[in-house]
């Protein structure tokens, strides 16, 4: 059964493009680890208004491998605006939240449902945390008269009387240069006591429904999905791969599999110095290790030393960067005209800095920010996209070994610090490995005890495409395997569907109100659904105002619309 969401539809209007590679190819992408990211914010403003602040700051935290001063700002954020928004619905009877709305063609979650004056009429409100300056945009949406037209089909005997979006205020101020991170959030709150979330009513057009399933009918026919590039492309996760062809944010489809199909294992290990690593990586089978630090002194395994070589001829010294020869040896690895079962990269950050070396003498620069800082993202994109070729080598085995950082600090709301722990590798490098493998573990190192370790919360970075289901195992390759027997890859469906089952729309092009209520009579088969249920009184949180936790569940909730 073919059902499209509003925010499905108006990713087509918006450009097709990037509809044909979210629905029609069904292309995911690394998830977006920046603090301000809209999707895991707008899903924790509504998880604090529906049950407590607590709760909502755990799944925001425990969507990030690891938390930094950025993500405790938005935690603050946070924290001022739940309790606002929550008192604003105290002037109404108690609300239903996450109401369901599942036609034939049609599907979505209405935020919140209040009891109007009598027992048959509702007031629908749907929460919007954004820049206040952005909140009219909210006037021209389809959203609340689909939510509406849709709620009532379902419903007969209720009726939705009003019609609002709450729109929560956010803050987009940054901390100054001449302002400490302390200064800055005594600013951040001195702001955020000035803001206050507000209803904004809008009347229902019965057009705007006729619109969507025009919508519907140009998607359905569509065969050419132009791209619409405009100043929306920096938010869109596509963008990498649109506008500079670079696959490395590209993720698989989530197909079941069974474990024992699984011909490769990619795995990022991290650890303090002499911990076992690369004593672990030598007991994969048939190894060859690509060394850039030159410590293989406790291993048998051949290796290939990633470093800048020196040709002297005559009168003239010729010098091959690292990268070069890095980017040789892959070349050479793709032929697979050799016996390896195993690529172990020893170390990554020593990559990384040998990529910024090769973009350094390419570009004519001494640093990054001697090119207007453009040179950052040219040096991830060569160090990413150069990586990808490395994960897609055809091998049994790809290990990626790196020492860890604990050099830096988190800094909490109430000032107290607390050591990070993480690969030594720039962050937002380290956060597109962390998808592109298996399994993120550390190494840990106690007395002779070596262990290998999947613990992860906001200060001990972690991550993976595969489900672990214990905290820690021996350093031993036999225990590893036991990982892959055990883990349990997830499922999800299939959208073919949307190309099979095509409702008949055309005739509700132009229609009237009136004849829009016959088409959809007609067109949509009876469901028997529960009358709604009377509210529940939601509990208020405690009036203390809770300080950022380690969560114990790492699980974000479920993508709102899209199916």
């Amino acid at each position: 059964m073919a059902q499209f969401s509003h925010s499905r539809i108006e990713c087509f209007e918006k450009c097709p493009f990037q509809y044909k590679l979210r629905y029609v190819d069904e292309l995911t992408t690394l998830p977006n680890t920046d603090a301000d990211n809209a999707l895991v914010l707008g899903t924790a403003m509504h998880t604090g208004i529906e049950k407590d602040i607590k709760t909502a700051i755990d799944e925001y935290v425990g969507s990030f491998p690891i938390i930094t001063d950025a993500h405790v700002n938005e935690i603050i954020k946070l924290q001022a605006m739940i309790p606002k928004a929550k008192a604003l619905l105290n002037d109404f009877k108690p609300p239903e939240f996450e109401h369901l709305i599942r036609t034939k063609h049609f599907i979505g979650f209405a935020d919140c449902l209040i009891k109007a004056e009598h027992s048959n009429e509702w007031i629908l409100i749907d929460f919007k945390y954004c820049n206040p300056k952005s909140a009219d945009k909210y006037c021209d949406s389809k959203q609340l008269h689909l939510y509406k037209y849709f709620l009532e089909q379902m419903m007969p005997n209720q009726k939705i009387v009003s019609m609002a979006y709450m729109i929560i205020p956010k803050t987009m101020i940054r901390q100054k240069k001449t302002e400490d991170l302390q200064q800055f959030r005594k600013r951040l709150k001195e702001t955020l006591e000035t803001m206050d979330p507000y209803l904004m009513f809008i009347e229902y057009d019965p057009y705007k429904v006729v619109a969507h399933y025009e919508s519907i009918k140009n998607c359905l026919e569509c065969t050419d999905y132009v791209k619409n590039e405009n100043c929306l492309c920096d938010w869109c996760e596509f963008k990498e791969y649109c506008q500079k062809g670079e696959t490395y944010m590209l993720l698989p489809k989530n197909e079941k599999r069974k474990i024992d199909q699984i011909a490769k294992k990619t795995i990022w290990i991290y650890g303090a110095p002499f911990s076992g690593k690369t004593f672990f990586a030598n007991q994969f089978p048939d190894p060859l290790m690509l060394n850039t630090d030159g410590n293989i002194k406790f291993v048998d395994a051949p290796f290939v030393p990633i470093k800048d070589i020196v040709k002297v001829e005559g009168r003239i010294t010729k010098r091959q960067l690292a990268w070069d020869v890095f980017k040789e040896v892959i070349t050479e690895l793709e032929k697979k005209d050799n016996t390896f079962k195993t690529i172990v990269v020893d170390l990554l950050e020593d990559l990384y800095e040998a990529c910024r070396i090769y973009m350094y003498d390419k570009l004519g620069i001494e640093h990054e920010s001697d090119n207007s800082f453009k040179a950052w993202d040219m040096v991830r994109t060569e160090f990413l996209s150069t990586m990808k070729r490395l994960m897609n080598l055809d091998y049994q085995n790809i290990i990626m070994i790196s020492h860890e950082d604990t050099s830096k600090d988190l800094t909490k709301k109430s000032g107290d610090k607390l050591t990070a722990i993480k690969p030594n590798l720039q962050e937002k490098c380290a956060n597109k490995i962390a998808g592109m493998v298996d399994i993120v573990a550390r190494v840990i190192a106690d007395g002779d005890e070596r262990t290998l370790n999947f613990k992860t919360n906001e200060v001990i970075f972690g991550g993976g495409r595969l489900e672990v289901k214990v905290n820690e195992i021996p350093l031993k390759y036999s225990e590893l395997l036991k990982i892959y027997n055990e883990a349990n890859i997830g499922k999800s469906e299939s959208v073919e569907e949307l190309k099979n089952d095509k409702p008949d729309i055309n005739r509700a092009i132009g229609a009237t109100p009136e004849e829009m209520e016959e088409i959809v009579a007609n067109e949509y088969e009876p469901v028997d659904y529960p009358q709604v249920p009377e509210p529940v009184k939601v509990e208020e949180p405690a009036p203390e105002e809770p300080v950022v936790e380690q969560p114990k569940v790492r699980k974000t909730r479920k993508k709102r619309g899209d199916q």
